[in-house]
């Protein structure tokens, strides 16, 4: 029985190793670079690539997932006690729905590209933003107007159906908050290349 219970407990163990937590404190960029160590080399490079501000992309991932990899929206309920579905594909890191995710792969991603791997749906937010500033003329530091445009997607953004949203416009404004907050950051901290 002894045995048993150690098979499960490492088998647990191993399990909880390979999920990855969120930074313990996703508020400070700097913080969290520091802790997860390869976090800011791909979000650097999601910027070479693309020119989205790192504090413009963590500010879209912290808004959608908390840095959660594999986050998902909430699943609705039958009669109040039936898990149903959910009610978006949403996935990962950057909340990416399957339909995006399989236009990023056909045009930009690589096909082993996971949405619950970081480094992925950096380049993923980078390279959905970089289409709103090419198509919707959003400047790629506008973090309130990509989070709209990522947020209602580009045809939605131009119909302005965000207008119709007051809740959705408080976010995308404390999404351009954070992504502020996150700029003062990284401008003082220091962090290992």
């Amino acid at each position: 029985m002894a045995a048993c219970k150690a098979v499960v407990l490492t088998c647990l163990l191993i399990i909880a190793a390979c999920t990855a937590l969120p930074p313990k404190n996703s508020d400070n960029i700097c913080a969290a670079f520091r802790e997860k160590e390869d976090w800011f080399d791909s979000a650097r490079q999601s910027y070479q690539r693309w020119g989205v501000p790192i504090p413009v992309q963590m500010a879209i991932m912290h808004q959608e997932s908390h840095f959660v990899a594999d986050a998902q929206p909430p699943r609705d309920w039958l009669l109040g006690i039936i898990p149903w579905f959910r009610p978006s594909s949403a996935y990962g890191y950057a909340q990416a729905t399957d339909d995006a995710w399989d236009d990023y792969l056909d045009s930009a991603g690589d096909w082993g590209a996971d949405r619950d791997e970081f480094d992925d749906a950096t380049d993923f937010i980078g390279w959905y933003s970089n289409i709103s500033h090419s198509r919707l003329g959003i400047s790629k530091g506008d973090a309130k107007n990509l989070y709209l445009a990522y947020h209602e997607g580009h045809s939605g953004y131009q119909h302005k159906s965000y207008l119709k949203k007051r809740w959705l416009m408080r976010i995308a404004d404390n999404v351009a908050h954070r992504a502020r907050l996150f700029q003062n950051q990284l401008r003082t901290c220091k962090i290992q290349d």
